[in-house]
C-alpha cells in the first residue's frame, strides 16, 4: 500500500486560496491573490522539488488541474525540475465535466466515486501519490480518511478570510508532527503524519490545573 500526500501552501489562520497568482482565484472577493509566493526561497523550493520528484503520480482537481496543465508542458528550462515529473508521472484527475482523452500527456480521470477511486489507487504497490492544491479533493479525501500524511508550507501572513483548507465539520482527526523546519522567510515547513487507531482513540491527557474559584 502506498500513502497519499496532501500539499498545501497555507497561511497562519490556514488560508489556501489563490496562492501563487493576483487573478488565480478572485472568488468571494478574495483580494490577496499571490500572497505566498514572497515567501518562497532556496530551501522551501528544493523541499517542492524533492516531494515532486519523489512522488509516483499525482492527484489534482479540476482546477489545479487546467492551471498545471497550461503551464507545464511548456514551461522554460530553469524550471525542469519540477515539470519533469509533473510532465511524465501519471496523473489522477477529479472531474464531473472534463472527458478522455485529457489534453496534458498521462492523465486520467478518477471515476465517478473519487474517494473509492483514491482508495483503489492507494492499495496498489509503488510510490506514494502526492495531491497537490487541489483543496476542495483534499477535503473530499480527508473526510474518507484517505490522507495518510499533510505536507504544508505555512507562511507568517494572516489573511483574514478566503478558502480554508480544514473544513469545520466536526471530526477531529489526529496527526503526528514528523518533521518541521523555519527558513529564512519566516515560513515553516512542516510534515504531519495521520496518527495510528490507537492514537486516534487517545490517551489520557495530562489533566490541567484548575483555577480557584472566585470566593468573593
Amino acid at each position: 500500500m502506498r500513502k497519499v500526500i496532501a500539499s498545501e501552501w497555507m497561511s497562519l489562520d490556514g488560508v489556501v486560496q489563490a496562492p501563487a497568482y493576483t487573478d488565480e482565484d478572485p472568488s468571494g472577493g478574495f483580494k490577496y491573490g499571490g500572497w505566498h509566493l514572497r515567501y518562497f526561497e532556496e530551501r522551501s523550493m528544493k523541499w517542492l522539488i524533492e516531494g515532486v520528484s519523489g512522488a509516483g503520480g499525482f492527484l489534482l482537481g479540476r482546477r489545479t488541474y487546467d492551471v498545471f496543465a497550461e503551464h507545464w508542458p511548456e514551461a522554460p528550462q530553469e524550471e525542469q525540475a519540477f515539470a519533469q515529473p509533473l510532465n511524465t508521472l501519471p496523473k489522477y484527475v477529479a472531474s464531473r465535466t472534463l472527458k478522455e482523452p485529457l489534453g496534458w500527456q498521462n492523465s486520467m480521470l478518477l471515476g465517478d466515486d473519487i474517494a473509492e477511486s483514491v482508495a483503489k489507487l492507494r492499495r496498489q504497490d509503488g510510490k506514494d501519490l502526492l495531491l497537490i492544491g487541489s483543496t476542495e479533493l483534499a477535503a473530499a479525501l480527508l473526510a474518507h480518511d484517505l490522507v495518510d500524511e499533510l505536507r504544508l508550507m505555512i507562511d507568517p501572513v494572516i489573511l483574514g478570510g478566503g478558502k480554508r483548507f480544514f473544513r469545520d465539520d466536526g471530526v477531529r482527526r489526529r496527526f503526528t508532527l514528523v518533521t518541521s523546519e523555519t527558513i529564512t522567510t519566516g515560513a515553516i515547513l512542516a510534515t504531519y503524519a495521520r496518527a495510528s487507531a490507537e492514537a486516534q482513540v487517545g490517551a489520557s491527557a495530562v489533566p490541567l490545573p484548575r483555577p480557584p474559584r472566585n470566593r468573593a
